[in-house]
């Protein structure tokens, strides 16, 4: 097995690139066509705008200069040229990078799936994946924790919301028994991704960012997946009480449907009460 020359995937890599930006129009991602458009698909300086990088730099990419492209850049390309799972997977491929958030564009999270997210509303749900990234999740789970919305992709991962996230560590009442829990749980996951760039760049991720992650990983400690009971403190409408449950949605420890069931009539409440906020807040109604 050979591996292709720098410059050789440079090369494919601007030309992938300059592939996907002329098929796309103007109105797909929302801007206007102009008059006088003699290039097809997209601009450069387009591409550049909606993913917010320097056009110069973009340009540099495009005629496969020898220059540095960050996973968090390309995720923002992938996102600009729209590229679907098997075109995000080649673009990091071709750029020598780790994806960041591999499952960020999911063929598990299907429309009947985000339907069924949205009709469990005011449950709290959401859908991970085995490297408990959160992959689709509906508006009270959005706001259950943190503002999940808010977070870039990377972030919206149950290890690192629980090691780096000051909101999401304030809402868990049970840190101390979560935290050695969820790198277990993780440990037995990776189990079958060990050689997987994107499995040893979460854990790298986290050892750098987090003392407490560091010290619990090197206990080598494995936990099965499983549900349990949970309080949340929650920052909008106080104490919540749940059983937390997992639906598998194939071979465990694969993608699973997360479920945050009330156990008692003020939790119902407050779950009520906390997706109305959201609902207000997208409205633009001031609480």
């Amino acid at each position: 097995m050979t591996t292709a020359a720098p410059g050789t995937r440079r090369h494919e890599l601007a030309a992938f690139l300059r592939s996907r930006r002329e098929r796309i129009t103007p109105e797909q991602v929302g801007l206007p066509r102009g008059r006088r458009r003699r290039t097809p698909g997209l601009r450069r300086e387009e591409v550049a705008q909606l993913s917010a990088v320097g056009v110069t730099w973009y340009t540099w990419l495009e005629q496969a200069r020898d220059i540095q492209v960050s996973p968090q850049v390309l995720d923002a390309l992938a996102d600009a040229l729209l590229l679907d799972p098997t075109e995000r997977s080649h673009l990091f491929a071709l750029a020598g990078q780790a994806d960041p958030c591999p499952g960020a564009v999911s063929p598990a999270v299907t429309p009947a799936l985000r339907a069924l997210l949205e009709q469990l509303e005011p449950v709290p749900a959401a859908v991970q994946n085995s490297r408990f990234d959160f992959l689709a999740h509906n508006r009270t789970f959005g706001r259950l924790f943190c503002d999940l919305d808010a977070l870039p992709r990377e972030d919206r991962n149950s290890l690192w919301l629980a090691f780096t996230n000051d909101d999401f560590r304030t809402a868990a009442t049970d840190l101390p028994e979560l935290l050695p829990l969820l790198a277990g749980k993780l440990r037995a996951s990776m189990a079958e991704h060990l050689a997987e760039p994107a499995w040893k760049a979460l854990v790298r991720r986290l050892e750098e960012a987090s003392p407490e992650f560091r010290e619990i990983w090197a206990r080598h400690d494995v936990v099965a997946p499983g549900g349990r009971t949970k309080v949340v403190r929650n920052a909008h409408v106080g104490l919540l009480r749940f059983e937390h449950t997992n639906l598998w949605l194939g071979p465990t420890p694969g993608p699973h449907l997360v479920t945050y069931v009330p156990l008692d009539d003020e939790t119902r409440a407050g779950v009520e009460r906390l997706l109305g906020i959201v609902v207000r807040e997208r409205a633009g109604v001031r609480l």
